[in-house]
């Protein structure tokens, strides 16, 4: 009994001790999410910012500029990759495969591969390239700008 699994990388509220974190496990029971991973950071630069008034981390679409963005690897089943598209308030075609290091058990240290990013659409914010970047989320981190659950909109 194979089910397909995709590896998807995550570097904002998603990851371990951060707020939504709990969504890959307790919103939809009958999907799978699984940590395959310690620390995965992005091969190529990306611009990291957090944008919109609720505070959103968004892992911009221009490579080579920013950092080599932090993040973690998890398998999903079909059904928690769509649960997180719609979240994420990600279409299909805007998932991308972003090449990251130092991912799964089986890969030595060094070595690389690749995971989907779900992508948001970029922010709105017309100066969004002009904002602070980050190499690593943290919904308390020193930036101050504190996340807006979905919840609290």
């Amino acid at each position: 009994n194979s089910i397909d699994m995709t590896h998807i990388f995550v570097y904002g509220t998603l990851k371990r001790g951060q707020p939504n974190h709990y969504r890959m496990f307790l919103t939809v029971p009958t999907a799978s999410a699984e940590f395959s991973g310690l620390a995965a950071c992005t091969v190529q630069k990306y611009p990291l910012v957090i944008a919109t008034q609720h505070n959103i981390p968004f892992l911009g679409s221009i490579p080579g500029d920013g950092h080599r963005v932090q993040g973690e690897i998890y398998k999903v089943d079909d059904q928690m990759l769509n649960f997180l598209d719609d979240f994420e308030q990600c279409t299909r075609g805007a998932r991308s495969l972003v090449e990251v290091m130092e991912v799964a058990k089986d890969l030595k240290a060094g070595s690389t591969a690749e995971a989907v990013r779900l992508q948001h659409t970029d922010p709105t914010s017309p100066d969004w390239p002009s904002l602070p970047t980050y190499e690593n989320y943290d919904a308390r981190g020193a930036h101050r700008l504190e996340y807006v659950p979905r919840e609290a909109r």
